[in-house]
């Protein structure tokens, strides 16, 4: 059995150490600083004889916040396994950060 988006949630949470994880939110939901933003982005397998023989689920995660804050991206980078970094952006005052993390 694979690790689940709950289980990325909660890990997220933890690093954050707030509840302030989405995971696919409606347009309507007024997210809260920092946070992370989790979205469904493929999976990456490998496959045989007409089989997949190992996948992996990819999430995009991209840490939100009011302020430049380049100790979140070592800390989720070192966190995680199978992590990588997009191109940060900045939006509306606030700063994104994207990676893709494989769970």
């Amino acid at each position: 059995m694979g690790m689940t988006s709950e289980s990325l949630q909660n890990e997220l949470k933890t690093l954050l150490g707030s509840n302030n994880v989405y995971f696919q939110p409606p347009p309507n939901l007024r997210m809260h600083y920092p946070c992370f933003l989790v979205e469904r982005a493929g999976i990456s397998g490998f496959a045989a004889d007409n089989k997949n023989y190992l996948y992996t689920k990819q999430y995009q995660v991209t840490y939100i916040s009011n302020e430049e804050d380049p100790d979140m991206i070592d800390t989720v980078m070192n966190h995680f396994q199978m992590c990588s970094y997009g191109k940060p952006f900045v939006t509306d005052n606030l700063y994104h950060d994207p990676f893709i993390i494989y769970w």
